[in-house]
């Protein structure tokens, strides 16, 4: 909605005049020609056409395309003429489109109007030869329209009736006037789209209740122009009247009192009035009360100014109508309606565009494609249009081309002015949200922006309101902005800092991004299939990738910066198939999840790599090469479904190869110096050689390893569980911190290497498993050799731990010992005092030394874990009584044991034996005498039912280390510590 152009420019045509030139030149067709510009209607009449008749030029096109109506003379020879049959069916092709209600006219000049629907008479043998010398498709089109423009009602001159032709042409030209006066509204107001809204904003004006109306719209919509039509239409029906425009600017440029004095002098028809303060005198407000005024204060931008105008004092009947770009405004002003000034369509906008750019209602044929680019540049700005269509009037298509390429990085400077004009107001935070969105997030999902920048401001979403109230932003589903502000916040930007992008407030643009990047994350794009060439970014750190599920190519990324905290995120690509070119310095590679079938040779150069994840890829092969690699510490090949182990390096502490296909494995004592941690849970292992035990697999039913290998203590977390087929675990490191065997179903026999006590001395004081859960095979000789490494690790730690004595309750996760196995039966050689049922008292052996000592208890229960669904669920409570010979004090105390799971939820089977000990379980030594148990096992899995809580001890046993206190401060190799009072080295016998 806007004026089209000036006069000079306004479509010159209303009427387009088809006929044939023998047949009506000299008489009917001149006398009407002459008719319509006697009452002053432009028509198109081509001399040319008059002479020749028969060719039809790109002009007559852009006219009928120009014409707001056409006349069609239809003659004896009419169909015979080409021109006249192409210019009829351009004319029919308009009349067919339903949103151009386009006038079509005809006159039967001594026809039948029959022959011509029917194409009958001479008419038929004019197509005839058309046929025979003219393409099918173009014949068949001048058909459709040649029967369609019969069809349609018009004249009938040489028919029954006797009148004469001036007659018919009086007629033709009255008919003609009403249809052009009813139809040239906004073309005799230069105006396009404006009818639909006028009628919007008078029917609210018109409400009785309905005092100021509000106009709302961003800058260059039509706002002015829409109050200015409506304002025209119905203010002789006030007394008095006053359109004031730009009140804001006008307010800085004179002052409040000013303008308000002007806009009084003319409702009070009274020259000169001054009033200098700001209230309003008495005698004014009465006369002002009296009078029915209209009156419209163009773009308001305070609410303030409305109110200093006076306009509540106007008369009951006064009407007011205020444009503003910003809706808050017109609420605080008291609007009591307000209108959203509605953009064009995509057909008004080509229009008011093409009477600027071509001087025609529709784009010249040769510039459609660019008149729609630019069109939907402004989409639907008036402003927009009227500048752009100026601007490129009589330019050539190259300089078009050229303009394009330009406002898809520069805002047209007429237009950015006026909208800039719209950021004058805003405070810091919406300036910046308002960049934020034109940089970033321009049409994003509403709650994530909502969401990015509510963690970045304070105040966002009221930030976010007032932008959208100032139309500078929309919100429908997500956040949007019209191109033209989007490209001035970007500028803005620019301005910052023309020469270096890098000292700017915010980057978006690739070639400015791309070396100033750290961090790129484009995870979980399903759709990503590649990603574009990174050679620019030169300081990138992070790549994520993660969950991509269609990437299937990434470029060289070789040329990366140096940093120590580089890294590369691919796992969950699932169709990623090559292994990555990265930096020699990057230190960690996730590609767990993907289709990547080979670990290079190149994998040598990445001598700076720690940490390499390919857990569920589809590894076969790994080249020898990574045993080169002198600082990689954790491999992750879990389900992998590779069959072959490769030498691996000395550096490596952790290793996963749970799920695997592999069957055997050699590893050297070097290569496996330093490894703490070895998984091979699930795996297809049938045989590991060298430094650590073996497992069984579901073909190999048996397992041994040489004595040598025993020595290394590094090997602290060893995973077998699941190992459906494994029968013999020979000659295990005795000192493990942590060994998980569970529900190996086929386990037999286990056996420790010679359990040399000093090996012990090294091993810390936290947490230690034995976990043999469902190992339901075991014999008698393995669990004796289970127990008694339990027993050597709890003596080795009760020294530690009552050297600790005064830190024991400064940790809330207390160290401790557990062991576990099927069974119902406790040693009696290991556990001397026990009894069935669930508890026991027992002598405490006199402290024969000069010095104190401290006691540290290990338990033994039995227990039926049938009902226990996760391990870690369960706890083991502890209530001791201490009595002291003599009368001397007595103490009660409670420990807690909690549990620990290493693998899935399992069904446990029957009765279970544990072995238990925690530093909470040690204490000083005050000349006690008895002690008495009561032990309990409490299941907390919230799944399980309340009367399955409680899992029933049905034995248990109890073992009493003595530490004398004059060593625990003493590290080294003399063992201070002795069985159920016999001091020395009784009851500790070297392991089998």
């Amino acid at each position: 909605m806007a004026s089209s152009s000036s006069s000079s420019r306004q479509v010159k045509h209303q009427v387009f005049l088809s006929f044939r030139g023998e047949d009506t030149r000299v008489n009917f067709t001149a006398h009407l020609l002459q008719a319509l510009k006697d009452k002053g209607w432009t028509v198109f009449f081509d001399d040319d056409t008059l002479k020749k008749g028969e060719k039809i030029s790109s002009a007559l096109s852009n006219a009928i395309a120009a014409s707001i109506l056409s006349i069609i003379i239809l003659s004896k020879d009419y169909a015979s003429s080409n021109s006249c049959l192409g210019e009829l069916s351009d004319i029919m092709d308009r009349k067919r489109n339903p949103t151009d209600k386009y006038i079509v006219l005809p006159i039967f000049y001594h026809v039948n109007p029959s022959h011509v629907q029917k194409i009958g008479g001479t008419f038929k043998t004019s197509f005839q030869k058309h046929e025979s010398k003219q393409p099918a498709d173009r014949v068949q089109r001048w058909k459709s329209a040649f029967q369609e423009v019969g069809a349609l009602k018009g004249w009938h001159i040489g028919g029954k009736s006797d009148r004469y032709e001036t007659e018919y042409i009086e007629d033709v030209v009255e008919y003609i006037s009403k249809e052009l006066d009813s139809n040239c509204t906004s073309v005799s107001e230069e105006l396009v789209g404006i009818n639909d809204q006028k009628k919007i904003i008078l029917g609210l004006i018109e409400q009785e209740h309905s005092r100021v109306i509000g106009l709302w719209g961003m800058g260059g919509i039509g706002k002015t122009t829409l109050a200015d039509v409506a304002y025209s239409e119905i203010c002789q029906n006030f007394e008095s009247h006053l359109f004031l425009r730009n009140v804001s600017e006008k307010i800085k440029n004179v002052g409040n009192e000013s303008l308000r004095n002007e806009l009084f002098s003319k409702l009070l028809n009274q020259k000169g009035i001054c009033i200098n303060s700001p209230s309003i005198g008495h005698p004014y407000q009465e006369r002002l009360n009296n009078k029915k005024v209209l009156v419209v204060l163009d773009d308001v931008s305070n609410p303030d100014q409305i109110e200093f105008m006076g306009v509540k004092h106007f008369g009951p009947e006064s009407k007011i109508i205020v444009t503003s770009r910003d809706r808050q405004v017109l609420k605080n002003g008291r609007a009591n309606h307000i209108y959203e000034v509605k953009k064009l369509n995509e057909n008004d906008s080509l229009q008011l565009f093409s009477t600027l750019a071509f001087n025609l209602l529709t784009p010249a044929a040769d510039f459609q494609d660019l008149s729609c680019k630019f069109a939907g540049y402004a989409q639907g700005n008036p402003l927009a249009l009227k500048v752009l269509g100026s601007k490129l009037y009589t330019k050539s298509r190259k300089e078009w081309e050229s303009e394009v390429d330009s406002l898809k990085q520069y805002a047209e400077p007429k237009m950015s002015h006026i909208l800039k004009s719209s950021l004058d107001g805003l405070r810091e935070l919406e300036k910046n949200i308002f960049l934020d969105i034109a940089c970033f997030f321009k049409g994003e999902k509403m709650d994530t922006v909502e969401k990015i920048l509510s963690n970045y401001y304070m105040g966002a979403m009221s930030g976010i309101r007032n932008l959208v109230d100032k139309c500078l932003l929309d919100s429908i589903d997500c956040y949007s902005m019209h191109d033209m502000l989007e490209e001035i916040g970007k500028d803005i930007v620019r301005q910052e800092c023309k020469e270096d992008p890098g000292k700017r407030s915010r980057l978006w643009f690739p070639e400015d991004n791309l070396v100033n990047l750290r961090e790129i994350d484009v995870s979980n794009c399903k759709k990503l299939r590649k990603i574009p060439n990174l050679s620019r970014a030169l300081n990138l750190e992070l790549l994520d990738c993660s969950y991509c599920e269609s990437l299937f190519e990434l470029p060289c990324l070789n040329h990366l910066a140096s940093r120590d905290e580089d890294k590369l995120r691919l796992e969950g690509c699932y169709s990623l198939k090559k292994f990555p070119q990265v930096p020699s310095h990057f230190c960690y590679l996730d590609l767990r999840e993907t289709e990547i079938q080979e670990v290079p040779d190149a994998i040598k150069y990445l001598h700076k790599l720690e940490r390499l994840l390919l857990s569920k890829s589809k590894v076969e092969k790994v080249s020898i090469n990574i045993s080169k690699l002198e600082l990689l510490s954790e491999l992750n090949l879990s389900e992998c479904p590779m069959v072959e182990f490769p030498k691996i390096p000395r550096s490596l502490t952790w290793l996963d190869l749970s799920g695997t296909g592999i069957e055997e494995a050699a590893l050297s004592l070097d290569s496996l110096s330093n490894l703490q941690y070895l998984n091979m849970s699930g795996s297809s292992i049938q045989k590991l050689m060298c430094n650590i035990t073996l497992f069984g697999s579901r073909e190999f039913p048996t397992v041994d390893l040489p004595t040598p290998s025993l020595r290394s203590k590094i090997l602290n977390h060893m995973r077998m569980d699941r190992c459906k087929s494994l029968k013999l675990l020979s000659e295990l490191p005795p000192y493990m911190q942590n060994l998980n065997v569970q529900c190996c179903t086929s386990l037999e026999k286990v056996s420790f290497a010679d359990q040399d006590l000093y090996q012990f001395d090294s091993l810390g004081d936290d947490l230690f498993g034995m976990l043999f859960c469902n190992c339901i095979n075991l014999n008698q000789e393995s669990i004796d050799n289970i127990e008694e490494n339990a027993m050597l690790k709890i003596g080795s730690l009760a020294k530690k731990w009552a050297a600790r004595y005064d830190w024991k309750y400064q940790r809330e996760d207390f160290p401790r010992l557990i062991c576990c196995f099927p069974g119902n039966k406790i040693s009696a050689d290991k556990f001397k005092c026990q009894r069935m049922n669930s508890s026991l008292s027992l002598k405490i052996a006199p402290n024969r030394g000069s010095g104190s000592r401290f006691l540290v208890f290990a338990i033994c229960l039995v227990a039926d874990l049938t009902h226990c669904h996760r391990f870690k669920y369960l706890n083991c409570i502890c209530e001791y009584h201490l009595t002291a010979a003599g009368g001397g004090d007595s103490k009660s105390y409670i420990s807690k044991i909690s549990f620990f799971d290493c693998s899935e939820p399992n069904k446990y089977k029957g009765d279970h034996v544990f072995i238990l000990s925690s530093n909470d379980m040690v204490e000083e030594d005050k000349n006690y005498e008895e002690a008495s148990f009561k032990f309990y096992i409490i299941d907390n899995d919230d799944e399980v039912n309340e009367e399955e809580d409680y899992n029933k001890v049905e034995r248990c046993g109890v073992h009493v280390f003595y530490v004398d206190a004059t060593e625990k401060r003493v590290a080294g190799n003399k063992r201070s510590f002795s069985h159920d009072g016999e001091e020395g080295d009784g009851g500790l016998k070297r392991l089998k």
